[in-house]
C-alpha cells in the first residue's frame, strides 16, 4: 500500500504533487479542486503559519471571480488572514479543535454520522482508502475521518497518477459516501462557536466549496 501521508501544503498558485502521464495532465479546473482540497486539509490539520496567512492574504479573487459564492468566501477567508497573527491563529485552532480534555469542536465524520467517535462510518471509510491503496502516515494520531484527511484524499482522487481509482467515478462516490452527508453540520458548528474568527471564514470557504463541489460531481 502507498504510504499516505495525510497533510501536505499546497498553496493555490502550486502544481499537486501526485502526477499523471506527461501527455494526460490536469486540466485548470482539476488543477484549482485539488490546490483548493490541500489548502483545507492544511488549514483544518493545524493552524497556518505566517508565511501560508501571507499567501493567501496576497491572492485575493477579482473580477468575475469574485462576484461568486466561492469567490466571496474565499475573499472573506483572504481579509481573516491578513489580519490575524500566526500565533492568534494558533491559538484558535487550539481553543475550538484541541482543548484540554475534550475539543469544544471535534472534526471527525464519525461525530457527526454517528454520534460517536471511531463509529461504522470510520470502518466504511477505512475499506475505501485500502481499496486506493492509501493508508495512515505513521506519527498521525487523527483517524482517517477527520475532515483534512478526507479533503486530502479528495485531492488524491482530482491529482493522483492512479486513472484505475483517481477519476470521476470515484470522486463523485468518496464525496458522496464520506464527505456530503456532515459538511454543513461541520460548519454550522464552527461558524456559531463565539471564539471563532479565522476559523469562521476557514469553515465558509469549506462550505461553499463542498456546496459547489455537490452540484458539479452530481452534474456529471
Amino acid at each position: 500500500m502507498t504510504d499516505f501521508q495525510p497533510i501536505q501544503l499546497i498553496p493555490p498558485s502550486a502544481p499537486a504533487p501526485a502526477r499523471r502521464e506527461p501527455d494526460a495532465g490536469l486540466d485548470v479546473e482539476d488543477r484549482a479542486r485539488a490546490d483548493l482540497y490541500g489548502l483545507l486539509a492544511t488549514l483544518f490539520f493545524q493552524a497556518p503559519d505566517a508565511a501560508l496567512l501571507h499567501h493567501i492574504a496576497a491572492n485575493r479573487a477579482t473580477g468575475d471571480d469574485a462576484g461568486t459564492v466561492l469567490g466571496q468566501a474565499w475573499n472573506a477567508l483572504c481579509d481573516a488572514a491578513s489580519i490575524i497573527t500566526a500565533e492568534e491563529a494558533a491559538d484558535e485552532y487550539a481553543r475550538l479543535f484541541v482543548g484540554v480534555g475534550k475539543q469544544e469542536i471535534f472534526l471527525y465524520g464519525s461525530f457527526y454520522l454517528a454520534g460517536f467517535l471511531n463509529e461504522r462510518p470510520l470502518v466504511a471509510l477505512r475499506d475505501d482508502l485500502a481499496r486506493y491503496g492509501l493508508t495512515r502516515h505513521e506519527g498521525i494520531s487523527e483517524t482517517e475521518d477527520h475532515i483534512a484527511t478526507l479533503c486530502e484524499v479528495m485531492r488524491f482522487l482530482v491529482a493522483g497518477e492512479d486513472v484505475a481509482v483517481c477519476n470521476l467515478g470515484e470522486q463523485q462516490r468518496f464525496f458522496a459516501r464520506h464527505m456530503q452527508p456532515w459538511m454543513e453540520r461541520l460548519c454550522d458548528t464552527i461558524a456559531a462557536h463565539p471564539q471563532a474568527r479565522f476559523y469562521r471564514s476557514a469553515a465558509d470557504l469549506l462550505r461553499a466549496f463542498t456546496g459547489v463541489e455537490a452540484v458539479a460531481l452530481e452534474m456529471n
